[in-house]
């Protein structure tokens, strides 16, 4: 469960994280993840999370939302039968924790602009 995000920082089951990172269905946390393209997501940034096979994948797409998916992505993501949702932070989290208890759910969240 995320239970803060602010500019720079989550908590995610009371440990707070500082860089971007993903959490993967089983829980997992990966911190320090990049983008190749900066504030641009395209599916090689979150090739790991697609291969851990969750239902629906959760971009927390920064305080004021500027990291963008890349076009097509959700279409991309569908075929391989995975719901794709970007979101502001603020809203990704409530998201995140609303599915995470019902669907296997992956996020991956940039935490600044």
């Amino acid at each position: 469960m995320i239970t803060g995000c602010s500019f720079g920082v989550i908590v995610i089951e009371g440990k707070q994280y500082t860089s971007d990172l993903v959490i993967y269905p089983d829980g997992h946390v990966e911190d320090s993840w990049y983008r190749r393209k900066g504030h641009c997501l395209s599916l090689d940034d979150i090739s790991k999370l697609v291969e851990s096979k969750p239902e629906v994948i959760i971009a927390g797409t920064g305080v004021s939302g500027l990291m963008k998916p890349e076009p097509g992505l959700d279409k991309l993501l569908l075929k391989k039968g995975i719901r794709f949702i970007a979101q502001p932070n603020q809203k990704a989290m409530k998201i995140y924790n609303e599915l995470s208890s019902i669907k296997r759910v992956g996020a991956c969240f940039h935490l600044t602009c």
